[in-house]
């Protein structure tokens, strides 16, 4: 549907919207031609009439590992690139915020970095047992700039954050519910089934009440990623230039930092 890249696949379930992250080989990493769907995919659903809610989820063993390590790298040795990567990520978070309808991220394994943020930005957040989320952005060299410090505070509190999004721990889909990050953890074969549920419950709903009240909760989303999100962003940039990234990618490349 849509006309959009493989590596985001599209299909309609009733009134809801099954979007699949599509790079199973590559565990989901995202690389810039899905982010550019990632973005542009939220307009042409809101022009779909018959649209009621969305599924967010995965193909594959993996939800999303975060970006895509030959695009890390390019923003390490590009820094035009690099600009326009972070911009780009703004953009995809801030079309996600400002997203109408309904939408339920479906986690089947691991969200980590990026990915994690963009499940933690739906409306309800289904887990499988054996899923976990991180954000290893710090622990990598680089500034989270991507949700953590902006939003995360406002999920689990701002002590919690710093915890979580500072030393990068995995959070296991128990731990996930227990402090706010996930709403339901479900057995790992059932958790599309059990989100698709959900997603069409979503769609039945009274539309304005429940699209208008979405949108009041995301102004806190907006808030928060207009203050902090623009000035995390910013101080990634600068950090992709640091000795600890470029040691870092050398471990995960095998080439000297």
């Amino acid at each position: 549907m849509y006309d959009l890249p493989g590596s985001l696949e599209v299909e309609a379930a009733g009134a809801v919207r099954v979007l699949r992250l599509n790079r199973p080989e590559q565990r989901n990493a995202i690389d810039p031609e899905l982010r550019a769907a990632l973005t542009a995919v939220w307009t042409r659903i809101a022009d779909d009439e018959g649209a009621r809610a969305v599924l967010l989820t995965g193909r594959g063993s993996d939800f999303s590992v975060g970006g895509d390590i030959g695009n890390l790298v390019r923003n390490r040795e590009d820094h035009e690139h690099r600009r326009r990567t972070l911009r780009a990520v703004h953009s995809l978070l801030e079309a996600l915020i400002g997203f109408h309808l309904p939408v339920v991220a479906a986690v089947n394994g691991p969200a980590v970095g990026i990915g994690c943020n963009l499940a933690l930005l739906s409306d309800a957040v289904v887990m499988a047992e054996s899923a976990y989320f991180a954000d290893t952005h710090v622990a990598a060299g680089l500034v989270a700039g991507d949700g953590g410090p902006a939003f995360w505070p406002l999920l689990v509190g701002l002590l919690r954050a710093k915890d979580l999004v500072l030393f990068g721990e995995p959070i296991s889909a128990a731990r996930a519910a227990e402090i706010g990050l996930a709403t339901r953890v479900v057995a790992d074969g059932r958790v599309e089934e059990e989100g698709l549920a959900l997603a069409a419950r979503a769609a039945e709903l009274p539309p304005a009440a429940v699209q208008d009240t979405k949108r009041a909760f995301n102004l806190h989303l907006r808030r928060v990623m207009g203050e902090v999100g623009y000035f995390a962003s910013a101080a990634e940039s600068e950090s992709f230039l640091t000795p600890e990234l470029g040691a870092s990618l050398a471990r995960r490349l095998n080439w000297p930092s």
